[in-house]
């Protein structure tokens, strides 16, 4: 390509004006369609591959041949032999070019047509194009090297050099390991690592690594362009035993290889369970509650006890349990739930989900109480609880009947939370009923009123008012005339302060049930809320009368000055 059409000229051509389309046009071979709405063309000759465009700043490598419209060939890479390289949309090649050529893909062959307003306009470019001349390129996009501002504010050009490996990439909590060499920009190097591993959030080197690294795939290498907000500043780095000086303000220029990473995941809201992935699992399936699972198992002190081993030197003797039954720990199970078949993890599990305040004899040793223990796990094999929608109606039945009763238990067992869990699990075993039976129909109503009303007591009981009252009102739409659910929904309002309400509600139980002694007392209860409240409020207008009083009357005769 002559060097004169390596920028734009004639009428200030810039790029700032573009009028870029939304989406490249989906074309068939053969066929043209106007790109924006400028009067460039664009005739797909040869479709490209996958999916993929560049973007402004990538490095693109085209091979082209530029014509008038008359045939005349005025320039073409194709006859020097040598691709042509240039950045895209910033205004190093003409309009027509940077916004025609973002619409392609790897390998596709197109023709645009492209009007002297996105070219050379009315001055031309002597000798070879006349003024207003509109152009024709014949272009293949052979490949591009993309280069993003990843911090979006100019702090650090990343420069793809080898593409990774699958979409994912390492999250704050994650464990990388990396390559780098970084370079000062008259080469010295001052700085270099053949393997490092680092926690992301932690950083390594410089802020630029952790910064970078979250925007890479496995297996990926880049150039990074790295200015001194995410170097080392304006003091720069003095020289130790293994790295060299950056002097103050100095861009560095670094070559990163992620090679890979362990993910790590707080399996609790609280960060007291952290799971990290030693070996990925198979597919997508995970257990649910009521799994049975078998593991390969060492737990372990924070010293290195081991206190737990199960199915490493015996393969009959894996580390079977059922989930979410209370069978193992309350970290385990919660981790376990997250993992997929043939994953191998890391889990750190805080005393609160472990085994509490208490000794605890193991297998192998003892842990002390408050103890924070480790495990390697992993998860050999899974069996799912079957999910409703496998489920015949009398299995779905049974099977809600089967999830109130183990919530009735575990109530009793003031473990509210979990039993809150099983009558929740009982109801959308039989929510959809419409293909039941009226028999069937029946069942279902009486299980999922005693189970809603069962979950408003653990909700009560959890100071989960608001839930609570939502529970009975789903009752109260089923049966009206429920004294129960009217009683609860009461003592929720009440703790909510809608007094009025709750007087509706348990005057109403009252009605139904005169006698009923709970609710006699829930009234009673009531009325001293009340009482309180209104005294409350008495005291509240008393004193602000008062306060209004001391200001003294006002004259309504005195002007304002």
């Amino acid at each position: 390509m002559e060097e004169d059409f390596d920028l734009p000229a004639g009428d200030g051509m810039m790029n700032e004006d573009m009028d870029l389309p939304d989406e490249s046009p989906i074309l068939k071979v053969g066929e043209e369609k106007e790109i924006g709405k400028q009067g460039l063309k664009k005739k797909l000759l040869k479709e490209g591959e996958g999916w993929d465009t560049p973007e402004n700043g990538d490095e693109v490598e085209v091979h082209y041949t530029g014509t008038l419209l008359d045939g005349t060939q005025f320039d073409s890479s194709r006859d020097k032999g040598t691709p042509f390289k240039f950045t895209l949309g910033q205004g190093q090649v003409i309009k027509g070019w940077d916004q025609g050529i973002k619409t392609m893909k790897k390998g596709e062959n197109a023709i645009f047509t492209i009007p002297p307003e996105l070219a050379y306009g009315a001055s031309g470019s002597p000798p070879t194009i006349p003024p207003n001349a509109t152009l024709q390129f014949d272009v293949e996009l052979l490949s591009w090297t993309s280069v993003k501002d990843i911090c979006k504010d100019g702090g650090i050009f990343k420069k793809i050099l080898v593409e990774g490996e699958k979409w994912e990439n390492p999250k704050d909590l994650d464990e990388v390991t990396v390559k780098y060499e970084a370079l000062l920009e008259d080469g010295t190097v001052v700085a270099k690592s053949d393997g490092v591993e680092f926690t992301v959030k932690e950083g390594h080197f410089c802020p630029a690594l952790s910064r970078a690294v979250k925007t890479m795939k496995k297996g990926e290498k880049v150039l990074l362009t790295v200015k001194p907000q995410y170097g080392f500043g304006e003091k720069g780095k003095p020289a130790s035993a293994d790295e060299g000086a950056v002097p103050p303000n100095a861009t560095l220029q670094i070559t990163l290889e992620l090679i890979s990473w362990k993910t790590v995941s707080e399996v609790t809201d609280d960060k007291k369970v952290i799971k990290k992935i030693l070996k990925e699992g198979e597919g997508y399936e995970r257990p649910n509650d009521g799994a049975v699972v078998k593991l390969k198992l060492i737990g372990k002190l924070q010293d290195g006890t081991v206190f737990l081993k199960k199915g490493h030197d015996n393969e009959d003797e894996v580390f079977e349990f059922k989930t979410d039954e209370e069978q193992v720990i309350e970290g385990l199970d919660r981790a376990v739930m997250t993992m997929k078949k043939g994953e191998v993890a890391l889990l750190t599990i805080a005393a609160e989900y472990a085994f509490g305040s208490s000794e605890s004899q193991q297998e192998l040793a003892v842990v002390p109480p408050n103890s924070t223990v480790y495990y390697e796990v992993e998860l050999v094999s899974f069996v799912k609880e079957k999910e409703s929608w496998d489920m015949n109606t009398q299995e779905k039945i049974e099977a809600a009947g089967k999830k109130k009763e183990e919530g009735n238990v575990l109530f009793k067992a003031g473990k509210y939370a979990k039993a809150s869990k099983r009558y929740e699990k009982a109801v959308k075993y039989i929510e959809y009923d419409s293909s039941f039976g009226e028999e069937e129909k029946k069942q279902a109503k009486a299980l999922k009123v005693a189970s809603n009303l069962n979950n408003a007591a653990c909700k009560l009981k959890l100071k989960d008012y608001k839930q609570a009252e939502k529970l009975c009102t789903k009752v109260l739409e089923m049966e009206s005339r429920n004294v129960k659910a009217l009683y609860r929904r009461a003592q929720a309002y009440i703790q909510l302060a809608d007094l009025d309400v709750a007087e509706f509600d348990v005057k109403k139980a009252l009605e139904i049930d005169p006698e009923n002694r709970d609710v006699k007392l829930e009234y009673k209860t009531l009325k001293e809320k009340m009482r309180e409240y209104n005294k409350k409020e008495a005291k509240f207008y008393g004193n602000m009368f008062s306060k209004m009083n001391k200001l003294g009357p006002v004259d309504s005769n005195k002007s304002v000055s």
